[in-house]
C-alpha cells in the first residue's frame, strides 16, 4: 500500500468518534445555525458550515465562532440577516464577508470564493465562485475542505478530509504545488497545524514546501507573523519549528533559527545550540500556568540567536561566546521590528533575552543584596517570566551541576522574596521625590533633576532605604561634586 493511501486508511471507531463529536457540536449550535440556512433557502440561496467550524465540530472542541459559505453576494447576505442579527458588520466585505452575531455566536458568511495570487502579488485576488465544490477545492487543507449544508445538515467530504482528520495528517485538497502556489502562506499554516493539532504533514506537501519555500517571500511580514505566532502558542510547537528549519521556511523569515545550527567539530567541541533552544522553548511550556506565553516562548526561541556571531575558540580548545546575551538581544529587536511585532511586546521578549545570563554569576557567592536588587529591578514586571526562562535554559545532563544550579536558583528566589518582604522591591524609588530635589538643591525642573534622582535610586538599589537626612546628606555630597551647589 502507497504511503498516500495509508494516511487513509483509519480505525472505523476513530471516524465513528469524530461523527459523535460533530453531531453533539452541531445540536449545540443549530438553533442559531438552521434557522440561519432557513432565512437564506428562502431567499433562494445556499448556505454551507465550512473550514474551520467544520473541522473543529469533529475534534468536539466547536467555539463560538462559525464560518459559513453561500452563493449570496454580500448585499444579499446583509438583505438576509438584516433584522435577525443582534449586530453585523461588513470589515470584510472586500473580501466577500459578512459578518453578524446571534445568541452569543459570531457568524462570518462569506461568498463561494475561487481567489488565487498572481505568483506576484503579496494580496489575493478575490473572485467570487459559483458552487460549494469550487469554494472546497480553494481551501488549504482537506480537513478544512468539509461542509455541513444548513438546514438539511447534510455533510460534503469531496477531498477525504474525514480520514485524514482521523489519520492526523495535514494534505492539500488539490496538488500542493497548485495550493501553495496560490498561497504560499499555506506553508506555513501547514506548520501551524503540525504544532497546534499535533498532525504529520503528508509527505507530498512537506516535498513542496522545501521545494517552494522561497515563495513565502510573496507574502507580507504581518500574514507571516500571525501564522508563526500561532505555531509557537501551539500544543507542540516544537514540531513546527522543527517544519520550518528543516524545510527551509525558517530562513526565509527568522534565519536566526536555522543560524542555530552551528557546526560542532572535533576540535572544539560544544553542544547542540539548536538542540538546547528547542530543549529550552520545551521546559518554558512546561513551566506555563494559565496557557501559551507567546513572550515566554519567544524570548526561550530567541535566547541564544547571539551564539553564531560571537562564537570564539580559546588556544585551550574551549568554546565561549562572551557577551551573546547582548548581541541576541540586539538580533532579536531586529527580527521582531521586521516581523511588525507590536513595540511593546518586542521590548520584553528583548528584555528577558539580554537578561537571561544575569544569574549565572550567582552561585559564585558574588551577588550582595544591591545586586539582588538591581536583578528584580532590571527585570520589572518580567521578573517572573525570567525565573521561567533562566530555569528553563539548565539543560545540562550532569544531574549534580543540574541540581546544584536548581538550588541556587531556589537559594536566590528565597532571597529575593526575603528582600521583598523588608522593601517593596517591584517599587524602588529615590528616598527623594523629585519637588524635594529641587527644594534642597535649589533648581527648577530639568536635567538636574532626572541626573539627582538617578544617583538617589542607585543608591536605594545599593544601600537599602535612606531615612530622610541620610538621603539629604548623600544628595548633596553628588551635588558639591558635580558642582551644581557650593
Amino acid at each position: 500500500m502507497s504511503e498516500a493511501a495509508a494516511s487513509h486508511t483509519t480505525d472505523r471507531r476513530e471516524l465513528t468518534a469524530a461523527q459523535r463529536n460533530a453531531v453533539a457540536e452541531l445540536l449545540r449550535v443549530s438553533p442559531v445555525a438552521d434557522e440561519l440556512g432557513r432565512r437564506f433557502a428562502a431567499a433562494g440561496h445556499e448556505l454551507h458550515l465550512v473550514g474551520g467550524s467544520v473541522r473543529d465540530a469533529l475534534l468536539g472542541r466547536l467555539g463560538e465562532d462559525l464560518d459559513f459559505c453561500t452563493d449570496a453576494h454580500p448585499d444579499q447576505t446583509l438583505a438576509v440577516v438584516r433584522g435577525w442579527a443582534e449586530a453585523i458588520w461588513e470589515t470584510g466585505r472586500e473580501f466577500g464577508t459578512i459578518g453578524c452575531q446571534r445568541d452569543g455566536l459570531r457568524l462570518e458568511i462569506t461568498t463561494f470564493r475561487a481567489e488565487s495570487y498572481d505568483q506576484v502579488s503579496r494580496n489575493p485576488v478575490v473572485e467570487y465562485g459559483t458552487s460549494l465544490a469550487e469554494d472546497l477545492r480553494r481551501r488549504d487543507f482537506t480537513v478544512n475542505a468539509m461542509a455541513v449544508s444548513l438546514p438539511e445538515h447534510r455533510f460534503t467530504d469531496p477531498y477525504g478530509g474525514l480520514a485524514d482528520l482521523a489519520a492526523k495528517v495535514v494534505r492539500t485538497p488539490g496538488t500542493p504545488a497548485e495550493s501553495f502556489g496560490d498561497d504560499p502562506l499555506r506553508m506555513l499554516r501547514a506548520a501551524r497545524f503540525a504544532a497546534q493539532l499535533r498532525f504529520a504533514v503528508h509527505p507530498d506537501a512537506y516535498a513542496a514546501m522545501s521545494r517552494m519555500a522561497a515563495d513565502l517571500d510573496r507574502i507580507t511580514a504581518e500574514r507571516i507573523r500571525d501564522e508563526f505566532t500561532k505555531l509557537l502558542t501551539g500544543a507542540d510547537p516544537i514540531t513546527g519549528l522543527r517544519l520550518l528549519v528543516d524545510t527551509g521556511l525558517a530562513e526565509r523569515f527568522l534565519p536566526e533559527l536555522t543560524g542555530l545550527k552551528l557546526e560542532i567539530d572535533e576540535h572544539a567541541q560544544h553542544k547542540d545550540v539548536y538542540e538546547h533552544t528547542l530543549t529550552v522553548v520545551r521546559n518554558a511550556i512546561s513551566y506555563e500556568q494559565d496557557g501559551p506565553d507567546f513572550i515566554l516562548r519567544m524570548a526561550a526561541l530567541m535566547h541564544d540567536v547571539g551564539k553564531p556571531a560571537t562564537k570564539s575558540v580559546g588556544s585551550d580548545g574551549r568554546v565561549s561566546f562572551h557577551h551573546h546575551e547582548v548581541v541576541g538581544a540586539r538580533m532579536t529587536k531586529a527580527r521582531m521590528k521586521a516581523l511588525r511585532y507590536p513595540k511593546d511586546v518586542t521590548a520584553k521578549v528583548t528584555a528577558l533575552v539580554a537578561l537571561h545570563l544575569r544569574f549565572y554569576g550567582y552561585g559564585r557567592g558574588e551577588w550582595t543584596d544591591s545586586a539582588v536588587r538591581r536583578y528584580v529591578t532590571d527585570a520589572g514586571d518580567l521578573l517572573s517570566r525570567l525565573h521561567k526562562l533562566t530555569r528553563s535554559d539548565c539543560t545540562t545532563r550532569n544531574r549534580r551541576k543540574a541540581a546544584q544550579l536548581a538550588a541556587d536558583y531556589d537559594a536566590l528566589e528565597e532571597r529575593i522574596a526575603r528582600i521583598e518582604a523588608e522593601e517593596d522591591l517591584a517599587r524602588v524609588r529615590p528616598d527623594l521625590d523629585g519637588n524635594a530635589i529641587m527644594e534642597l538643591l535649589g533648581v527648577p525642573p530639568g536635567p538636574i533633576v532626572g541626573r539627582a534622582w538617578k544617583h538617589l535610586k542607585d543608591l536605594r538599589l545599593e544601600k537599602g532605604p535612606l531615612d530622610r537626612d541620610t538621603a539629604e546628606a548623600e544628595l548633596l555630597r553628588w551635588a558639591r561634586a558635580e558642582g551644581i551647589v557650593g
